[in-house]
């Protein structure tokens, strides 16, 4: 069986994604002729040099291509690939430890699978100190970090990053990749091999108005997804991921942070956006099995109280009703 990692490269130089190379180079009791790393240069007058890229016992691909942004430019990734299996990697992370890609190959020896989802973990810094914090992800279905696909699945299944996403876009792909294959062809790992790292340039780790500026965004990957979904008939499973945004929508808007009066201006940029996906799915939203609507409310409304939220300070449908006169 071989593994790729399938990494896309923009502004990261070769001290930065060193990191990763290193993380894979002291890999333990693994054959380094069953990996290899793909990386492709998106449009970036950012090279990676061939001393960097030609100091590994593992094959590595550097490929230099225009710019698409980083959806396209991870579809290209897996385009040069013809692995048995890929792992999309981003060029500022790591493996956690050195075991990470034994873990790996020994779930796919163990037994074939189309998705392998696994514990990562997060570094993240402490507000008061600046000092390094470690949160566990577990069993995360969003983030693009630590997962394993079976590579002929994506591809006869055309399972694709979405090209018109660059923000929230592995949300995208990771619930499509795993809602077009079965629940048995999923495996979950509680091992932990991927750390997504903190970087001092990154905007969307260090801004504490990230979510504020982006959530507009996510509705658009939530709306692609939709589409794709109803395209694919699957009826069941868009109806799920429509009630599952408008509730988060909702609970989202009733946290302190978006109430604040000092981001008004973001607030109604969203309940705007949020208007026009309500009009756009509110017939799907409709045919949902009022158990299944219930059952979707509480996780989200369990997940929200562990994030902040205190109480709804307006009904859900006053504001529905408020976002349908806006």
């Amino acid at each position: 069986m071989k593994l790729d990692f399938l990494v896309p490269q923009y502004d990261e130089d070769d001290s930065i994604i060193k990191n990763l190379l290193d993380s894979i180079n002291i890999q333990q009791n693994i054959d380094f002729n069953d990996i290899s790393v793909i990386i492709v240069n998106d449009g970036s007058n950012v090279f990676l040099s061939e001393k960097l890229l030609n100091s590994y016992p593992f094959k590595i691909n550097y490929y230099k291509e225009d710019h698409k942004g980083v959806s396209a430019t991870r579809n290209s990734c897996l385009n040069h690939s013809n692995a048995d299996y890929v792992m999309f990697c981003d060029a500022d992370d790591m493996f956690y430890n050195a075991c990470g890609v034994w873990l790996i190959l020994r779930e796919i020896k163990l037994e074939e699978f189309d998705a392998l989802i696994s514990v990562f973990i997060e570094e993240t810094k402490n507000s008061l100190d600046n000092s390094p914090v470690y949160i566990n992800h577990n069993n995360d279905t969003t983030f693009v970090h630590g997962k394993v696909y079976r590579r002929k699945y994506l591809i006869e299944n055309d399972i694709k990053f979405n090209p018109n996403l660059t923000i929230h876009e592995d949300s995208y792909f990771n619930y499509l990749a795993q809602k077009c294959t079965t629940p048995n062809r999923i495996k979950y790992s509680p091992n932990s091999f991927y750390l997504w790292k903190w970087r001092d340039s990154s905007v969307c780790r260090h801004d504490p108005k990230y979510i504020l500026k982006t959530y507009n965004k996510m509705l658009d990957s939530s709306s692609a997804l939709v589409q794709e979904l109803m395209k694919r008939g699957k009826g069941n499973e868009a109806e799920e991921l429509v009630t599952a945004m408008i509730y988060d929508a909702y609970f989202t808007m009733n946290k302190k942070e978006w109430i604040n009066q000092e981001n008004k201006e973001y607030r109604d940029s969203t309940e705007k956006r949020f208007k026009k996906y309500y009009n756009d799915f509110n017939y799907i939203y409709n045919m949902i099995d009022e158990n299944k609507k219930n059952q979707i409310i509480m996780i989200i409304k369990n997940r929200m109280f562990s994030e902040g939220l205190v109480m709804e300070s307006i009904t859900f449908h006053d504001w529905i009703n408020k976002i349908l006169n806006i």
